[in-house]
């Protein structure tokens, strides 16, 4: 890939994932091409990664369009991230550094503090989630689950969900990080995995009830 590629791919992902359009809506190359400010061959390239990614889909006619998730889909999604993250915090239990458990406690104090504000900081509060798991993924030391989980864990479905989660629900996400901490400290691998767990199935039933209240 071109650096006009990375590019495209990294802005176009970037607009995606902002919540500034919606489910369903049409995209052209030429729309692209002016958000990015490259030209149409690397836009293209960029759209084939990203459906992969299954952030854009095309219709029989080749048109563009934002994916829109369905509850069952989101349901596969939070198993198939049940799956593979239990794995990862298992696999990170017995290979995570002190350097990385330092960086997940100050990564989770933020998140702390972002739902803590009499009006959480939802944006901070994903930002910090998602570091969160990303050094967990990283200490798993495996490429190829770091490549999958990179397609399951930023959809905009769940980024535009979470601002209508409640003050409880943030709360409950930081203990649980609180708890995964705690189960790297001890190196223990099962703990870690049944926690990570019973994270992400407690995350799914708040994505859905924010669902039904945001329809």
């Amino acid at each position: 890939m071109s650096r006009a590629s990375d590019t495209a791919y990294d802005k176009i992902r970037g607009h995606l994932l902002s919540g500034e359009v919606s489910p369903g809506e049409q995209l052209t190359e030429e729309r692209l091409a002016e958000i990015t400010g490259v030209s149409r061959t690397p836009v293209r390239d960029a759209v084939r990664r990203l459906e992969s990614e299954m952030l854009l889909v095309r219709n029989e006619s080749k048109r563009i369009f934002v994916a829109d998730w369905s509850r069952d889909d989101i349901d596969e999604m939070f198993t198939l991230r049940q799956m593979l993250e239990g794995h990862a915090a298992e696999r990170a239990a017995q290979r995570i550094t002190q350097e990385q458990i330092d960086h997940l406690e100050e990564v989770n104090r933020e998140l702390h503090e972002a739902v803590e504000l009499a009006e959480p900081d939802v944006a901070s509060f994903l930002n910090a989630n998602r570091i969160f798991h990303e050094i967990i993924t990283d200490a798993a030391q495996s490429p190829r689950l770091k490549q999958v989980l990179a397609m399951l864990v930023e959809t905009p479905v769940v980024l535009r969900t979470a601002r209508n989660y409640s003050i409880n629900d943030l709360q409950q996400s930081a203990r649980d990080h609180d708890e995964l901490i705690s189960a790297f400290r001890a190196a223990d691998a099962s703990w870690a995995r049944a926690v990570m767990g019973s994270h992400l199935r407690r995350a799914f039933h708040t994505f859905a009830d924010a669902t039904e209240a945001a329809e």
